[in-house]
Order: structure tokens, then sequence, then C-alpha cells
């Protein structure tokens, strides 16, 4: 009955997580339980100075991290990064898409109506999300087949189960992100390996450098829109970082073993509240 030891269960010990756009506000929270429960942490990021400084803080809390500048848009950089990455750890047991966000261009306003929102604002933010989600999946998850097992953590969005107001662009790529999700799980266990597994998070609202502008006024108040999400969390409250650690844990370790293409929501109950 050892498997069934909480200990057992939630472990990462020794195994490869690698996790894009990992020096991000919840990517970091993500790759700091990762390293906690064993798991050798690579963190891409485009940015890599941000991502070198995760990586020294989780060897100096005794984990084991190694930073990558990647663009996660572009396939060949990501294929360097998993030559790099197998080369020094031998496989990849773990890939968290976390690479992610949202434009102002890209959000309609009293100033911005939808008729004339930016074409190339709308397209670089469903590219992010959605390609941007898929072509780590090809890259990594080909490593995976060839091993016969492994685990993705997609992430997905509250506005991807009920369409939220404003997001078009946002909305469009995380629900589609949502039903890749399904798509690749079946097609990874169905045609490569019933031991990959393949899910998705919704976070709630969450405060990020993305979504300020939506959530919260300069003075650090709940903006019109903040606090029409507030009313209709029963929680009452926006969501901290470190909120989605438990669910990520679950999803990427064996304690999760029986569960492929589901989204798991970490919402605070915004999505059960029907307002009334």
């Amino acid at each position: 009955m050892s498997e069934l030891h909480p200990y057992a269960l939630f472990s990462l010990q020794e195994r490869v997580a690698v996790i894009t756009g990992g020096a991000g506000g919840l990517g970091s929270v993500m790759v700091r339980v990762l390293a906690r429960a064993g798991a050798q942490v690579i963190i891409l990021n485009r940015t890599l100075e941000k991502a070198e400084h995760l990586a020294k803080a989780v060897r100096q809390e005794g984990g084991k991290a190694l930073a990558l500048r990647c663009d996660v848009l572009r396939p060949e950089v990501l294929r360097t990064a998993r030559q790099r990455i197998v080369e020094t750890f031998g496989r990849v047991d773990i890939l968290i898409n976390a690479a992610g966000g949202n434009r102002p261009a890209a959000a309609t306003a009293p100033d911005q109506p939808f008729f004339r929102l930016s074409p190339a604002a709308m397209k670089a933010v469903v590219d992010l999300n959605l390609f941007g989600t898929i072509y780590p999946c090809q890259v990594f998850g080909e490593r995976m087949a060839e091993q016969g097992n492994g685990v993705i953590l997609n992430i997905t969005s509250m506005t991807a189960l009920r369409p939220l107001t404003r997001v078009v662009a946002y909305s469009a790529a995380k629900a589609a992100v949502a039903n890749f999700t399904a798509w690749l799980a079946v097609t990874m266990a169905r045609e490569y390996s019933p031991a990959i597994r393949v899910n998705a998070l919704a976070p709630g609202f969450f405060i990020t450098e993305q979504n300020r502008f939506l959530l919260v006024e300069e003075n650090g108040e709940p903006s019109p829109r903040g606090r029409d999400v507030l009313a209709h969390t029963p929680m009452g409250r926006f969501g901290e970082p470190e909120d989605l650690a438990g669910a990520v844990l679950f999803l990427v370790s064996d304690a999760s073993r029986f569960v492929t293409g589901t989204v798991v929501t970490v919402d605070g109950g915004f999505s059960a509240f029907a307002g009334v």
C-alpha cells in the first residue's frame, strides 16, 4: 500500500519539470512548489535575467533549477531548449505551459469598441496564449511520446468557461486551449501511451501584470470591473498565486494518475455562482 502514502502520491522526486513563462507571477509559484516536491525544474522565460534570479533562489532553498531563455512562439528555440534539457537531465517528465497574457489594445473599452480593436494586438494575444501552448506541447510532448510517459499541464482561464466582457481575443484563445487540452489528452493516450496525461488549470481572478489594468485602479483599489468580479466570487477576494500550488501539485503528480483531459478550476467559487 506504499503507493497510497500521501508523500509518495505527491512526490516529484528526481522528475524533470519544464515550466514556460516560469519566471512570471503565477509561473514562479509553480516552479517553487515543484522544486519543493523534489522536481528538477527548468525555467523557460523570455527574460533570462528573471529566470536566473528565480533559479538561484530555488537552489538556495536546496532545490535543483536551470534557467533558459526561450520564446514559446519559436519552435526552433524550443527544440534547442529540449536538446539542452535532455542532454543535461536525460528526460522530460512534466511540462507546464504557464506562458500567456493579455494586452490592453486587444480588449474593448469605452473609447476602444470591438469594431476598432487592433488586428495586430488581437493576433498577438491569440498567438501567445494558443500557439504558445501548442508549440511547447509539440516539442516536449514528442519527447514524452518517445519515453512512453509524461504529464502536460496547460493554463486556461475563467473566460474560457464563461465568456467575459471586454477580453475578446484572450477569451477566444483560452477557450481554444481548453479544447486543445481535451484533444491532446485523447491523442497522446490512444496513439502514444496511456501513461501520458494532459490536463488544464483554469485560474479565477488573480491580479497579474497582464490584467492589472482591468481589475485595479492606479490607487490600488478594485476597478468597477474588479468590484463586479469580487461581487460574483463567493469567497469575496482575488486569488493569490499560492492558491494554485495545491492544484498544480495534484495535477502533475501521481495523485492524479487517472485524471486526463479535464479542466480544474481554482476560482473561489466564481464559476459556481449564478449571481443570485
